[in-house]
Formats: C-alpha cells, sequence, structure tokens
C-alpha cells in the first residue's frame, strides 16, 4: 500500500448508523481509518454503541454536546473546535448540535470501520431533535 492523499469535498460519502454525514479521508488497511463528519444545525445523532472498534474525535467547527456511558462511567461534556475525546469499544454515545452552523470533527477508527452493523442502537439520550440551544436536556 503506497502514499494516499485526499481532499476532503463537499460531497457525503456515506451516513453513519447514526445519522450523521460522514465524508472519507485516507485510511491504512488493518490499523485505522480517518473521516470528517458533520450534523446539522438542530440535530441530534442516533444513540449507538460500537462492537469491535475505538474511536477519537476533534472537533473542528460548530458547537454541541457529546453524552458517553461505559459501565458505570458516564458523562456529558460540551464540544466546540479544539476539544477531543474517545469512545471506547462498547460506550454508549450520542451527540448533538446546539450551534447555528454544522458541527463538525475528524473520526479517528481503529481497527478501520468494519460496516453499519458495527453501531447498535442504544436509548437516546436525547431526543432526536433536541440539538437546537435552548431545548430541554430531558432524557428519552
Amino acid at each position: 500500500m503506497g502514499f494516499t492523499t485526499k481532499e476532503l469535498t463537499e460531497y457525503i460519502d456515506d451516513t453513519a448508523p447514526d445519522g450523521s454525514e460522514i465524508r472519507l479521508l485516507p485510511s491504512l488497511r488493518d490499523r485505522g481509518g480517518l473521516c470528517h463528519v458533520t450534523l446539522r444545525p438542530g440535530r441530534a445523532s442516533q444513540a449507538v454503541r460500537h462492537q469491535t472498534v475505538e474511536e477519537i474525535w476533534f472537533f473542528v467547527q460548530g458547537k454541541g454536546e457529546v453524552w458517553r456511558k461505559l459501565e458505570e462511567q458516564e458523562e456529558t461534556i460540551e464540544v466546540r473546535p479544539g476539544i477531543s475525546l474517545t469512545i471506547p469499544i462498547g460506550t454508549h454515545f450520542q451527540f448533538r448540535n446546539t450551534g447555528e452552523e454544522p458541527l463538525c470533527f475528524l473520526c479517528v477508527t481503529m481497527p478501520p470501520w468494519p460496516g453499519k452493523r458495527e453501531a447498535v442502537s442504544v436509548d437516546n439520550y436525547w431526543s432526536l431533535t433536541a440539538g437546537i440551544a435552548g431545548t430541554e436536556n430531558v432524557k428519552t
């Protein structure tokens, strides 16, 4: 496998199982993949957990919140450009856009994303329309 160079485009390569827009970036065969994720204003992702992959996220645009739960550990954090976080295997997570512009982050998946069956839906922390700033923070 040689060098790979790819430019981020407006074209959406896929829609993730959580409902976010995915733009694929380079990957290394068995080690990991990189993508650009976008969640539009006023939206919340579907809560999911991954079965075999871990992720690292780095936020580059917008503002929002991320909920994560793994066994007894649970937290909700505010995110904005410059914030990074991890999603260990088995973590229940959901994110929402609380701003007026797209919420965008870079996502490294290790190993590379195996396909949509990887993500298993779990109970939502927020309703799927709970992304707009000023809406109530109520579990569904």
